[in-house]
């Protein structure tokens, strides 16, 4: 019913800057919250950010508070994370998500039903 699809994604060196975007499509009115999300090899996606309808109010994970910066257009049903000061830590593979389940942000994988591509985004040393 919702469709994902993001782009920006690609190598950047350490300390440089890089904009995700996710663009949503199809049945968009129930897509109470958008959120971004990173998983490396071996590891669980964990949550990185997330933002809710109204845009009031952002979630942000400890790790990338203060660096990370994520909006929501709901006119152009696009979600962005900018991402200033990076770090080789931040490389990973970097999904868009989205949840018509919750109206409220959330760290949870389960509380979102929609995902995006995961583009990869390394940071060089």
């Amino acid at each position: 019913q919702v469709q994902l699809v993001e782009s920006g994604g690609g190598l950047v060196q350490s300390g440089g800057s890089l904009r995700l975007s996710c663009a949503a499509s199809g049945r968009t009115f129930s897509m109470y919250v958008m959120g971004w999300f990173r998983q490396t090899p071996g590891k669980e996606r964990e949550f990185v950010a997330a933002i809710r309808w109204s845009g009031g109010t952002t979630d942000y994970a400890d790790s990338v508070k203060g660096r990370f910066t994520m909006s929501r257009d709901n006119t152009n049903n696009v979600a962005n994370l900018h991402m200033n000061s990076l770090k080789p830590e931040d490389t990973d593979v970097y999904y868009c998500a989205a949840s018509s389940l919750y109206w409220e942000p959330g760290t949870q994988v389960g509380r979102y039903n929609y995902w995006g591509q995961g583009p990869r985004v390394p940071v060089s040393t």
